[in-house]
């Protein structure tokens, strides 16, 4: 069996910050399309890096993205000093970079044990050298580039008005074509999360006029070539009629929409995603817990409407804060998010609260995302005291515990 010494394991550093120092004074420069620093070993220092090449009064820079739970940080830097933050982040923080430019893409390693590795793979076919209208679009205060983009048709945007036939955003829906861009990053996060063995179904409850379904659809069937099969389940006859119109026109064979009740549906036994956008109150309880009993690799919902608490809540200690109506309101809002996703983390989900679309667009702005872990079928263990404390301080029955609790008998 053979033994590293530390002086081995000193070499095998040295070589790899030697490699690492190769390939990012080759990669940064103006052919750069992107870097990715993942697999975070502290999630409270970030979970994530994007870096990507700026032009900032005409030098070029390096633009940082830093991921930290559901904030975002940016930071501009010069070569030398963005070389050595990467260096830095890599012997410390991330276990794993990509990196692409035009002429080639590598990938760098840290193992368990501290080996690093340095893999590169140069492109036979690479383009040409950037040209000056590639170079104006790297303005640094240039137009966010979007997974849909604006100039482009996209046949169910035009379909419901958000853009002109010619692909063009119109005014008065730009704060849409920008939530649904926000929503499909999110799905983009989570893609590796859903089956691409075998047709996926995902139910949207309360899809309401089908923005966000048709923009799903069309992401992962027509983008991304996976085989689907979507239903969008809403109590308005209408709007479920004016959507299973627009999808027969656009050829969207694989959705189709339903007039129902989301605590009463029983039109499914498995489902792989479960998206809840705006479900009114209790009905975002209903719809996560049919994603639980569904074992749903993922679940997306946007709760709105949380009053379940606001009319429990009581607490002698609290009260100087409570007695506020509106400070109440907000707060039993938050707390029940929390607690659903709490909830959810004992079914064996990984769970994350993350910001929707900014402020001030819509309050109802917070996003809970679900991945199931894996081989996570059971409840977490010891998992039922974590929010017996909160449930207890503020005098609360959560809906949503009752009804998973429920199932667990059943």
């Amino acid at each position: 069996m053979t033994r590293f010494t530390s002086a081995d394991m000193a070499a095998e550093e040295e070589k790899f910050l030697d490699d690492l120092d190769r390939l990012l004074e080759e990669i940064l420069n103006i052919d750069l399309q992107g870097i990715v620093l993942s697999n975070t070993r502290d999630e409270a220092q970030g979970t994530k890096v994007k870096v990507r090449p700026v032009l900032i009064r005409g030098e070029l820079a390096f633009q940082e993205t830093l991921y930290k739970g559901t904030q975002v940080f940016h930071a501009n830097l010069a070569k030398d000093a963005m070389r050595e933050r990467i260096e830095m982040y890599l012997t410390t923080l991330f276990k794993q970079g990509v990196f692409q430019s035009e002429g080639l893409e590598s990938t760098v390693l840290v193992g368990k044990k501290g080996r690093m590795t340095v893999k590169t793979r140069r492109k036979q076919n690479s383009l040409p050298p950037v040209s000056d209208k590639q170079l104006s679009a790297l303005a640094h205060n240039r137009t966010k580039q979007y997974i849909l983009m604006d100039g482009t048709p996209v046949d169910f945007l035009v379909g419901l008005g958000v853009q002109t036939p010619e692909g063009r955003v119109t005014k008065a829906k730009y704060d849409k074509f920008r939530q649904i861009n926000r929503y499909l990053e999110f799905i983009e996060d989570v893609l590796d999360a859903l089956p691409a063995d075998r047709t996926l179904h995902i139910i949207d409850f309360g899809c309401g006029k089908s923005y966000l379904t048709f923009a799903m659809y069309y992401y992962l069937h027509k983008m991304q070539g996976r085989d689907i099969r979507v239903t969008g389940l809403d109590l308005k006859a209408d709007v479920i009629a004016h959507c299973n119109e627009l999808a027969e026109k656009l050829c969207y064979d694989c959705l189709h929409f339903e007039r129902g009740d989301i605590s009463t549906y029983e039109g499914a036994s498995e489902v792989d995603m479960v998206v809840s956008l705006h479900a009114c109150d209790k009905a975002t309880d209903y719809a996560l817990e049919k994603a639980v009993k569904w074992g749903a690799k993922v679940i997306l919902a946007v709760p709105c409407c949380q009053h379940e608490l606001n009319g429990q809540m009581r607490c002698e200690t609290l009260q100087p804060i409570l007695k506020y109506g509106l400070i109440k309101e907000r707060m039993a809002a938050l707390v029940t998010d929390a607690l659903r996703a709490n909830l959810l983390e004992q079914r064996g989900y990984d769970t994350q609260i993350l910001e929707f679309i900014d402020m001030e667009h819509t309050p109802k702005n917070l996003l809970i995302r679900a991945v199931k872990r894996g081989g996570a079928g059971m409840k977490r263990r010891g998992a039922g005291s974590d929010i017996q404390g909160v449930t207890g301080l503020l005098h609360v029955e959560p809906i949503l515990e009752q009804l998973l609790n429920e199932e667990d008998i059943d």
